[in-house]
């Protein structure tokens, strides 16, 4: 197979859906790889390496959307990339459509078969294409909220483990999924008072035994949100719902009850946000203020630290990039029901429940959707 990895066009995007090293297990298993002139440079990896494993550098990403079968990228493909599509072709990537109908509407319309890395699933009921980044935009979720307190940046002027004789700040994590944690081993490691709120008490009972009494844990409710960010100085947003667009726990109403100079950082930001007055934002311009709250909601957080995201992604994609490679879309997706779950577009049908609800699409089940282009050839 002929498998393409063009460079990231996202504002201040870095990643690539493809180290050399992938690349060059690729080969070896008798596969072709185009790859984008300068496609990794900035973090590390040059062309040279990238030849050196066996790909083939092309100067002009029209190329690779010409040629390739298979299209293995970081980020949901821009209005341009996704025009660039065709109908014969796999795309291998994060989508989050479901808050996103425009890029929606030109997947359909590509005719193309769009994989999804966040809704690939696994045997213990979690994501593992999307764990990683989770993990990354956890820990940096902190770090950004810390650095967005600092009364330079229009925060509040508060440190966050304080000092001796100066309490520490108080951070509020709603979620306690993968961010949820990795968010809260950070901001315990930095000396703040950490609560996670979560509507699964298998989940909070799990983390207080974990974490005992270096944290709080609370049920979710819309009161208990409000009495929390009426002493919090750092909120951080860690919702998800796979596949569909996140609820907007925190409203423009509540901001009123926190402290001016408090931080929102939304990391379910790709899946709409989960705070009412949140808006993608990009690394240039990171951050705004409502009612005298700081808003940071990056929508591509991990590409701030793209060298490290790009190795954690590509660990954890590199199997399915092959699979599908060895064997074929349609085979790969039917003997895998982790990897079909994945499957987001194919032929012009939605096949993700919580997407087609939510933008008004008709849900195709995504066997019937490969049957159906089946008979459709056969016919």
């Amino acid at each position: 197979m002929l498998i393409g990895v063009p460079k990231e066009i996202k504002n201040l995007e870095y990643r690539i859906g493809l180290t050399p090293a992938g690349v060059a297990e690729l080969v070896r298993g008798g596969h072709q790889v185009i790859s984008q002139k300068n496609g990794a440079a900035s973090i590390g990896f040059d062309d040279e390496q990238y030849r050196q494993a066996g790909a083939e550098i092309v100067a002009e990403p029209s190329e690779i959307f010409d040629r390739a079968q298979l299209i293995v990228k970081v980020k949901e493909p821009q209005p341009g990339e996704c025009r660039m599509l065709h109908p014969d072709q796999t795309l291998f990537t994060y989508l989050h459509l479901a808050p996103d109908p425009e890029q929606t509407r030109l997947l359909v319309k590509s005719g193309a078969t769009c994989i999804a890395y966040e809704t690939v699933t696994d045997d213990d009921g979690g994501l593992p294409l999307l764990t990683p980044m989770s993990e990354v935009a956890g820990r940096m979720s902190i770090q950004a909220g810390a650095h967005c307190l600092e009364k330079a940046q229009g925060g509040s002027g508060i440190l966050l483990s304080g000092v001796p004789g100066v309490k520490a700040a108080n951070v509020l994590i709603i979620g306690g999924g993968v961010v949820g944690l990795n968010a809260a081993r950070i901001a315990m490691g930095m000396g703040a008072k950490v609560t996670i709120v979560d509507r699964s008490l298998h989940r909070l009972k799990e983390i207080d035994a974990h974490y005992g009494n270096r944290l709080s844990t609370l049920y979710s409710t819309t009161e208990t949100i409000e009495k929390q960010l009426a002493i919090s100085d750092l909120v951080i947003g860690a919702v998800l719902i796979p596949g569909a667009a996140a609820p907007k726990l925190v409203t423009r109403k509540m901001l009123k009850l926190m402290q001016p100079g408090s931080v929102l950082v939304d990391v379910a930001i790709d899946q709409g946000g989960c705070f009412e007055t949140s808006r993608a934002t990009t690394h240039e311009h990171p951050t705004y203020t409502v009612d005298g709250i700081i808003h940071y909601c990056v929508a591509n957080m991990p590409g701030g630290v793209a060298r490290t995201s790009t190795l954690a992604l590509t660990n954890a994609t590199l199997p399915y990039v092959i699979a599908l490679a060895d064997q074929g879309t349609r085979r790969a997706l039917a003997n895998d029901i982790h990897l079909m779950n994945g499957l987001n577009v194919h032929k012009g049908m939605v096949t993700v429940k919580a997407v087609a609800d939510a933008l008004g699409y008709h849900f195709t089940e995504p066997v019937h959707a490969l049957q159906s282009d089946i008979l459709q050839k056969a016919g």
